[in-house]
């Protein structure tokens, strides 16, 4: 029997090493003697680090940086030797986690500290930079980080614009004389679980400012604003990206990426599952088990089960989800690849118990799937 685990974290309770984990140990309860390969997932959002570097023994590094709201912070990175390879979450230094909820600020918040994120990677000699890009505080654009690399962003007085979204309205002049030269050396690739553009009812604002603190005026401020720096770009860069997928990933970050450094746009759970060897490891498997702490229509958007699930069934492997929660509309993944998907919790209980219980509560449920594979296979 051989079986790939291959699951997300699960949000406030377990890394995806820790959901692993926790499975294997169940499935071993009934199945001893199985192959078990535990590929710990991530989809660009919280983690993607983590699991890439579990996976492909990389290392961690370290720099302060300057958060989303101007504060020094201390945030992880991590470097893979072999390939020359940084990988970057973006909300390690731009992320919503870093703001106490009263104090989010959609409309001045940078993603400055992210751009010296990349800057140290290429004080590294990184050759290839993945930006994983869920999880941010900030809807500037990626004006920020574009600062930090030596894009100067200019008013009509020939001023730096403040920090943050709302000042992009009053830009002027972009001068790209300052661009960190070793950029041209570099491929950039965004991995994000998002494909929005920048501007519109679909776009950046509209869709994820409220939850950065933005009100319903703001959000028509910053759109307003981000329209206005895609057409300066276009101006300046001779190409307009502002309606490509992604572009309007973590407030925008992913359309400076795209214009100013020329990066691709990958679903993250692809880019993960390239970097760990999911496909290699699933192939002549028996058994693929996946999950997340949601899992719900939203997941079709893709998130981490999906993106598994269309890899196992190019391999003709059945999928079996855990999830926290199943939510309203998943079971449209059983026409993705995923065969059947079991609820964590064993009965009533708060969603801190739960987050308390997750480790025996995925052991039970694998032990259970394996027990109900053992008698259907008899």
């Amino acid at each position: 029997m051989k079986i790939v685990i291959a699951p997300d974290s699960f949000k406030d309770s377990l890394s995806a090493q820790g959901v692993a984990d926790a499975i294997a140990e169940g499935l071993a309860q009934v199945w001893p003697d199985a192959h078990v390969t535990r590929c710990p997932m991530a989809d660009g959002g919280e983690g993607t680090v983590a699991a890439v570097l579990a996976a492909c023994n990389g290392e961690w590094r370290s720099s302060r940086v300057r958060g989303p709201l101007g504060g020094a912070v201390e945030a992880r990175w991590g470097w893979l030797p072999k390939g020359r390879t940084a990988i970057i979450e973006m909300a390690e230094a731009s992320g919503l986690q870093l703001v106490p909820p009263g104090q989010r600020d959609a409309c001045s918040s940078s993603t400055y500290g992210t751009g010296e994120l990349i800057r140290a990677a290429l004080d590294e000699g990184a050759t290839r930079v993945i930006l994983a890009i869920g999880g941010s505080a900030t809807n500037d654009g990626g004006a920020g980080a574009m600062q930090a690399l030596g894009v100067a962003l200019l008013d009509e007085h020939g001023q730096p614009l403040a920090p943050g979204g709302l000042a992009l309205a009053h830009l002027s002049r972009i001068d790209l004389g300052g661009l960190d030269p070793r950029l041209a050396r570099v491929d950039v690739e965004i991995a994000a679980d998002v494909d929005n553009p920048l501007c519109g009812p679909h776009g950046a604002s509209a869709v994820f400012g409220p939850q950065k603190g933005a009100s319903v005026q703001q959000v028509q401020q910053l759109d307003a604003a981000l329209g206005h720096f895609a057409e300066q770009c276009a101006r300046a860069l001779h190409k307009d990206v502002r309606d490509e997928p992604g572009s309007g990933a973590a407030g925008g970050l992913g359309f400076a990426a795209k214009a100013f450094l020329g990066a691709r746009f990958r679903t993250g759970v692809e880019v993960v599952a390239q970097l760990v060897g999911l496909a290699a490891a699933i192939q002549g498997a028996d058994l693929v088990i996946t999950g997340e702490g949601r899992f719900d229509a939203q997941t079709l958007r893709g998130k981490t089960p999906f993106g598994v699930a269309r890899i196992a069934r190019e391999h003709g492997v059945p999928v079996v989800v855990i999830a926290g929660t199943l939510g309203e509309g998943y079971p449209a993944l059983y026409e993705h690849g995923v065969d059947a998907a079991f609820a964590l919790a064993s009965g009533p209980m708060t969603l801190q118990e739960a987050c308390a219980e997750a480790p025996r509560l995925l052991s039970e449920r694998a032990r259970d799937i394996a027990r109900l594979w053992q008698v259907a296979s008899r």
